[in-house]
């Protein structure tokens, strides 16, 4: 039982405790993959890693609301979790040698404080490149390159992946833990590769960092339409990238990925409900950003050795460059289009450009040309090709056409945003004076 003294000193201390586990939780938020990467590069393994961070936090939880934040807060959860991981494997090691002569070579190899260093730019040796370049190694699927990577490099749930890969969860967690088997089994080396290498590895980690900008840019599932901390991480990824080693399309990528981001502030409402690109308010767009993107745009142009991320970032240039909506260029647009698609033939740069080609010819150019998509079968189960469909057929006054295939967009999408505009615009279309006489 407290006495009087004991009670006024609990309640002193409330507030502060309060506002370390605030800190903790922000540090956890902003910084735990950076700190997982490093584990991983100390300890050689994912798993023992991700337990020796956890263990690092729940000591900061226990600790620093009645010690204090310690003036390096990130080198001490490194340093913490690293000794964890060392007495588990002490602990383990009555029943596994391994362990044994694991913990007594991580405990011979302790690094000096600079293995903790905060400067996310410490020359090639960020432990987040190395971590990525880790995740995309050739020995690895491609499709377990990216669930590696969104999963230990950017701390997505395993379903929230799952979600975007259209798979099972348990699919996808077996396929996660079979990356890791490989990467250990292998020898994978956790390092960025020598120079020479570089070139041949670069495009399969260009795929994963876009992969990574897109989950953030447009979350595939859940309340929010944008998850900033994955769009901001991989632009910063791709800022790695461009200063290790500058080829046209990592250029490009990142210039894609600028222009993109520079209109997040206008793609919601304040109370999160969808805003079409015709529809933002352009005074919001982050213009210094749009400028940056597109110097980016013409410095890959000028290499003459552009791909695909060049070309979407040219589109997306044009986009961002137009004052309003009448004043895009869509002549321009459905240009860039064409090449993209000589360079890059998918179903969805063909949805794109038809988008592009309705905005340039009318709406009926364009459904003809996403009707001849879904009738090949192709993007059957991609919200946004039924979207464009329902929209043009709006746009056309086709409102049976139109509502189911804004059924069909909303039974194929998990992101409440996307959901709640595909619900209004239902109901919009059958309160419509048209749709009571159909």
């Amino acid at each position: 039982m407290l006495m009087p003294d004991d009670q006024e000193m609990a309640a002193q201390q409330a507030p502060q405790a309060a506002e370390r586990n605030e800190q903790i939780e922000a540090l956890y938020r902003s910084d735990s993959r950076r700190i997982l990467a490093t584990l991983i590069r100390l300890l050689g393994d994912f798993d023992l890693a991700e337990e020796a961070m956890h263990d690092a936090f729940t000591i900061a939880l226990h600790t620093w609301p009645r010690d204090g934040v310690p003036q390096n807060p990130r080198s001490w959860l490194i340093s913490t979790g690293r000794y964890k991981a060392i007495d588990r494997l002490r602990r383990s090691a009555r029943f596994n040698a391994a362990s044994a002569d694991l913990a007594d070579q991580l405990e011979a190899t302790a690094s000096s404080a600079a293995d903790y260093t905060d400067d996310p730019m410490h020359g090639l040796e960020d432990d987040r490149l190395r971590l990525i370049f880790t995740c995309c190694h050739p020995a690895l699927t491609p499709d377990a390159r990216i669930a590696l990577t969104l999963r230990e490099v950017c701390g997505l749930e395993t379903e929230e992946i799952a979600r975007a890969f259209l798979i099972p969860a348990p699919t996808l967690a077996q396929r996660i833990v079979r990356a890791k088997g490989k990467i250990r089994d292998a020898g994978i080396p956790y390092q960025v590769p020598a120079r020479e290498e570089l070139p041949e590895r670069l495009d399969a980690v260009l795929h994963v960092v876009y992969l990574v900008f897109n989950e953030g840019y447009s979350a595939s599932a859940g309340e929010s339409l944008t998850r900033h901390d994955l769009s901001s991480e991989a632009i910063r990824l791709g800022r790695l990238l461009i200063d290790l080693l500058p080829e046209p399309e990592a250029i490009g990528l990142l210039a894609l990925m600028l222009l993109h981001d520079a209109r997040r502030a206008a793609r919601a409402s304040a109370d999160g409900e969808l805003i079409l690109l015709d529809e933002q308010d352009r005074t919001l767009w982050n213009h210094p950003q749009i400028s940056e993107g597109a110097a980016f745009v013409e410095r890959a142009l000028s290499s003459r050795r552009f791909g695909p991320y060049t070309l979407q970032a040219a589109i997306a240039a044009a986009h961002a460059e137009a004052a309003s909506p009448e004043a895009t260029d869509w002549r321009q647009i459905v240009g860039l289009y064409d090449v993209l698609l000589r360079v890059e033939s998918s179903p969805i740069v063909e949805l794109n450009r038809a988008a592009a080609i309705a905005m340039r010819d009318g709406p009926a150019a364009g459904l003809a040309l996403v009707d001849a998509i879904l009738a090949r079968g192709d993007l059957a189960d991609y919200y946004l090709a039924h979207s464009a469909r329902a929209d043009l057929c709006r746009r056309l006054g086709r409102v049976p056409e139109a509502l189911a295939s804004y059924e069909r967009a909303l039974a194929l999408t998990h992101q409440l945003p996307a959901r709640r505009f595909l619900t209004r615009r239902l109901a919009q279309l059958r309160a419509s004076p048209q749709n009571r006489e159909v």
